[in-house]
């Protein structure tokens, strides 16, 4: 069968999960759950195939990976959607003219929403649980990385499906480089692309498609310790955003400090050199005052020589998405904003300060779909935004900014009723 044949196969399905009732949704996501925890060995199996391909010190591996803990996870997600407010049907807009047209602003499906990913076998089941919750099909292209986990995972999917007479067409799964290449090009059959990958992907999908683009994931994220900094709030925060899983795009890449602060340096970076963090450094360190901060650090930390190494410019602008960070030195609130603008992604921003003037111009200035005060990046996320689940992170401004969960993957349409009015 021809891709565009697969295509219009998606496309019809997708009219007929825009008729499902969403207590028929919710029992569908509901039994994936119990699938999935059921399951679990052979999808474990399939996952090890993968990650036989892949060397462990890849930072995809993590994302590659699955293991009994995040089934579970992914299964209490399922559960989570199947739990929220169906996003359709909403009323957004009401109002009845002069000349007594009745109109209504209200949600609807996208219809078929493509889904082009890297090494996360986990976007399967995230994004065909939001989809079938918004009422729509999913194309889904992962990375080669991940095709035995992917083919299993959809698989599964497609058999709960067919147990609720569902076409399991309404998820169809592509494996191939060209397969890209053909979803880009699939004008008038898929109503919307969703990147989630490195800048290299979002660049190669917006550059090449002819399919509607939001563009999602790449995250250069920066944390500025202010002249005013709170140090004992600052110490968390930048661990947290950097360790807590260095693979997923809200991590921190790039630590910006005040140059009044260089002597917190070392409290800085103890936690983060224990956790294995390598910290390419600004070669200003070492020039500060005559006596560098690397002099006291002898006494202060069991410092690993190889883990400090000096910035380059490639250091900045850089997602690394593995335990190694970039360090800025500025002297102004201003020199950091530069920085951000010149470098970031739009993901996510924090700034470390007791100065609220500071602050309020940090979350003013800063041109991001997230920015923080006092606070990790690593809350950039549908869940923790209280969202329930996401699709991806938009950094774009058109139609969708940040966690896209239910309400960002439907459109909508205007009803209009009238009693026999004409237009004069």
């Amino acid at each position: 069968m021809s891709e565009n044949e697969s295509f219009k196969q998606v496309k019809s399905a997708s009219k007929g999960l825009a008729r499902l009732k969403d207590t028929e949704r919710n029992a569908i996501l509901c039994e994936l759950a119990d699938m999935t925890e059921a399951r679990m060995e052979d999808l474990l199996l399939a996952n090890a195939l993968d990650l036989k391909r892949m060397d462990p010190a890849d930072p995809r591996y993590d994302r590659l990976q699955l293991t009994e803990g995040r089934l579970r996870d992914i299964a209490a997600d399922l559960r989570k959607v199947a739990s929220l407010p169906s996003p359709l049907g909403r009323v957004l807009k009401h109002s009845v003219l002069p000349n007594g047209l009745e109109l209504t602003r209200v949600s609807v499906p996208f219809g078929v929403i493509g889904i082009i990913f890297e090494a996360r076998p986990n976007v399967c089941f995230d994004c065909f649980a939001l989809c079938l919750k918004a009422g729509s099909s999913c194309i889904l292209k992962g990375g080669s990385d991940a095709k035995d986990s992917c083919t299993a995972i959809v698989a599964l999917i497609h058999e709960v499906l067919r147990r609720h007479d569902v076409p399991a067409e309404s998820v169809l799964l592509l494996t191939s480089h060209e397969d890209t290449d053909r979803l880009l090009q699939a004008h008038g059959l898929v109503d919307l692309i969703i990147p989630r990958g490195s800048n290299r992907l979002i660049n190669y999908v917006r550059d090449n498609a002819r399919v509607p683009v939001i563009e999602t994931g790449a995250g250069v994220v920066h944390c500025y310790i202010d002249r005013a900094a709170d140090l004992q709030k600052a110490i968390p925060i930048v661990v947290n955003a950097k360790t807590r899983r260095v693979s997923v795009c809200n991590a921190l890449d790039c630590l910006i400090i005040h140059r009044d602060r260089l002597g917190d340096l070392p409290a800085l970076f103890e936690p983060l050199l224990s956790k294995g963090v390598t910290i390419e450094l600004d070669e200003k360190v070492c020039s500060t005052s005559g006596t560098t901060v690397f002099h006291r650090w002898n006494e202060l930390v069991p410092l690993v020589e190889h883990q400090i190494i000096p910035a380059s410019e490639s250091s900045f602008g850089t997602e690394f998405l593995s335990l190694r960070m970039a360090v800025k030195v500025v002297d102004s609130l201003d020199e950091a904003l530069e920085h951000i603008a010149r470098y970031g992604s739009g993901h996510s921003e924090s700034i470390v300060t007791e100065d609220p003037d500071a602050a309020q111009r940090f979350l003013n200035e800063v041109d991001a779909a997230c920015v923080y005060h006092n606070a990790p990046t690593s809350f950039t996320d549908g869940g923790q935004f209280g969202l329930g689940a996401e699709i991806g992170i938009s950094t774009q401004k058109l139609h969708a900014r940040g966690p896209m969960a239910l309400e960002e993957i439907t459109t909508y349409k205007w009803i209009i009723k009238g009693e026999g009015q004409v237009r004069k």
